[in-house]
């Protein structure tokens, strides 16, 4: 994504809903039971990482141990419990989080006597702080958590330091900013996906399609076996990515499906070696049942977090709702690239805030001008009128005579049909006309809907061109040069490129 394009405006709930559920996450909330559960005789270790020998009564102060104590992720005991081992590691996980959030503060370092720890700062935000304030909190437990989501399994380092044995780090096959960056461009695309108004919107993300977004070249036909290896080992790590990412509340997600695997290492051992799925280290999609791959999405707190990452990153990432308090000029301007959808919500927020006839006022005047944008600003104008009621006309019935926006009153008041309104003289037809193919071209570029309305107005009226190219409007030329372009019969495209040259000699270019 380019950090100067900007992203479709995300929709996001109120930060008091917002605040509300970051509270709800199972990481933030653990990590905020943990500050409050620890003392001056909690100790920790160097690296602020609490003792081990003080895992078990962490554990137990998350209601994670004895019967019944069950967490998404972990290993049940034979009477329904979670294992010891996956207690320590959660609790030992809500600590380090504790820890990078400011929940909990080491102090008194001691190199006999380990350090202790005191209630941060923090914690207070979130029992007295205000929404933005305990989102803020979550940001910060969002970072630890992608942080850890960077680092892969280490079993054998793990392995190694145990049995005393000497660790080659190039083995472990392991750039920690590469897999941060893969991580963030996988993530990246998910919002841009979310955000987008033909991407699933709130619906869930295949895993393999995600995946072969960061592999597949957008120009590769089928893809090669050894780009599918790439996605299906791509997939298995995204799959433990999400089950890191999912208790901080960033993402919903649906596992990959463990009897794949079993099925990929019988295929392996079989010595299916004639597909990408034998030669890989996970599975390959079929079309079978593609949500056994796994499906991810991001929660609605996810797209606030996400936004705020892009924001930090420099790219311009609006939300809906971001022009509502300013001017009509920068509401015109600000939805000039949104999506439609996006533009209606933007614009209805806007007027919900204005008086009728005085909004109307306001976004006549800011649609005026002569300048490249000053067609789609025009567009946006209609569009936004077409939400205003009658108690709108006496603004539209003064602009009547204004070269720029007579037309656009005209049809306003037509559609709702007001009586005595003028007919518009055939200049002001032709420059209405002009206008709105060069709104549309700036709106969507060479879109199925402007090649028919270009059809549409070289078979209605004959002569069309012959009349156009003397219209004296900006942008006449490059509407011809376009029309040229996009009409399918070839005598009509010549006919509109000989009015663009003669529009361009009129203007001495």
């Amino acid at each position: 994504m380019s950090d100067s394009s900007p992203l479709p405006p995300v929709r996001l709930r109120s930060e008091a809903e917002l605040a509300r559920d970051a509270l709800a996450t199972p990481l933030l909330s653990r990590a905020a039971r943990l500050a409050r559960w620890a003392g001056p005789e909690t100790r920790v270790g160097a690296g602020g990482e609490l003792v081990e020998e003080q895992l078990p009564a962490a554990a137990e102060a998350l209601g994670l141990t004895g019967e019944g104590a069950t967490t998404a992720g972990t290993t049940r005991t034979a009477d329904g419990g979670t294992t010891p081992e996956d207690a320590a590691a959660l609790a030992s996980e809500a600590w380090r989080v504790a820890v990078d959030t400011g929940l909990v503060e080491i102090v008194d370092p001691d190199e006999e006597e380990g350090s202790a720890v005191t209630t941060g700062e923090a914690l207070a935000l979130l029992t007295s702080g205000g929404p933005r304030d305990v989102l803020g909190v979550w940001l910060a437990a969002l970072e630890a958590a992608l942080a850890d989501a960077s680092v892969p399994e280490l079993d054998g380092l793990v392995d190694a330091m145990e049995s005393g044995g000497e660790i080659d780090f190039s083995e472990l096959d392991w750039d920690p900013d590469a897999e941060a960056e893969f991580l963030d461009g996988v993530l990246g695309n998910l919002y841009l996906l979310t955000v987008s108004e033909d991407g699933p919107g709130d619906g869930p993300v295949p895993l393999p399609a995600l995946a072969a977004s960061m592999i597949v070249p957008d120009d590769m036909g089928e893809p090669t076996n050894d780009v599918l290896e790439q996605v299906s080992d791509a997939m298995m790590r995204l799959d433990d990515q999400f089950r890191v990412l999912e208790p901080v509340g960033l993402v919903e997600y649906q596992p990959v499906d463990e009897g794949l695997m079993t099925d990929a290492e019988e295929n392996a051992a079989a010595g299916d070696t004639g597909t990408a799925e034998g030669a890989g280290s996970g599975p390959v999609v079929d079309d079978t049942d593609v949500t056994r791959y796994g499906m991810v999405r991001l929660t609605p707190l996810g797209l606030y977090g996400m936004r705020a990452r892009l924001q930090e990153a420099g790219l311009v990432a609006p939300a809906v709702g971001d022009l509502a308090d300013k001017g009509a000029d920068v509401l015109l301007d600000g939805t000039a690239e949104y999506p439609p959808g996006a533009a209606l919500a933007e614009t209805e927020q806007w007027l919900a805030r204005h008086e009728p006839l005085a909004a109307a006022r306001e976004l006549l005047a800011a649609a005026r001008g002569a300048d490249q944008g000053a067609p789609l600003r025009r567009l946006r104008c209609q569009q936004a009128l077409s939400l205003v009621g009658a108690a709108a006309e006496p603004a539209l019935r003064e602009v009547l005579d204004d070269a720029e926006l007579g037309g656009l009153a005209r049809v306003w008041l037509t559609e709702r049909g007001a009586e005595e309104v003028p007919a518009p003289s055939e200049e002001m037809v032709f420059w209405l006309t002009i206008d709105t193919v060069a709104a549309q071209l700036a709106a969507e570029g060479n879109s199925a809907e402007l090649r028919g309305l270009v059809e549409g107005l070289a078979q209605q009226h004959r002569g069309f061109f012959d009349a156009a190219w003397r219209v004296g409007h900006p942008a006449t030329a490059d509407v011809l040069e376009a029309m040229g372009r996009i009409h399918p019969d070839k005598r009509v495209a010549k006919e509109a490129r000989k009015a663009a040259f003669k529009a361009r000699s009129q203007k001495g270019e």
